[in-house]
């Protein structure tokens, strides 16, 4: 199998310190504002960027330090497969979030909604437009009796 390797294009600063309190998506109540420290060296990449409302972050779950097919999902006590749940012990710990982008100043992002570790190695931006990323009818699994709790739940040392 071919080894693949990304290189951060920036770090991501956020209140969060350890994972004791940090939401676990975009959309909980304890979710902050902060920034995208972007490198210079892709500074150009960052044109246009500021006419969108939201990005989409893509990020390497730097503290993630084991993988596990089968987890206890927050928002859950059955053992659920991985992949069909948003955990950070992943064969590949990579991260995704939609966030708002406040502004743009120079290789500073201004972010709000932030749900990651700060020093999160930031490997992709996207924006997002609803026209392509939001489908029309979803289904949303073993989440849907719980999904009212997501912005009240916070992490713990479940995956630590």
């Amino acid at each position: 199998m071919d080894e693949v390797r990304y290189r951060p294009i920036g770090y991501l600063r956020t209140p969060f310190r350890d994972l004791a309190q940090m939401p676990i998506q975009p959309t909980g109540e304890t979710s902050a504002a902060g920034t995208a420290e972007i490198l210079p060296e892709f500074a150009e990449g960052l044109k246009d960027l500021g006419g969108f409302s939201h990005v989409i972050l893509i990020y390497h779950l730097h503290e993630a330090r084991r993988a596990s097919l089968s987890v206890k999902p927050f928002l859950d006590s059955e053992s659920r497969g991985v992949f069909a749940t948003r955990a950070p012990t992943r064969p590949n710990p990579i991260g995704l979030s939609v966030v708002e982008l406040r502004s743009v100043e120079g290789t500073i992002l201004h972010l709000a909604n932030l749900d990651m570790l700060d020093g999160t190695p930031l490997l992709d931006i996207k924006p997002y437009v609803p026209e392509f990323d939001r489908p029309v009818r979803v289904r949303i699994g073993w989440l849907e009796k719980v999904k009212r709790e997501v912005r009240t739940t916070t992490s713990d040392d479940r995956f630590a």
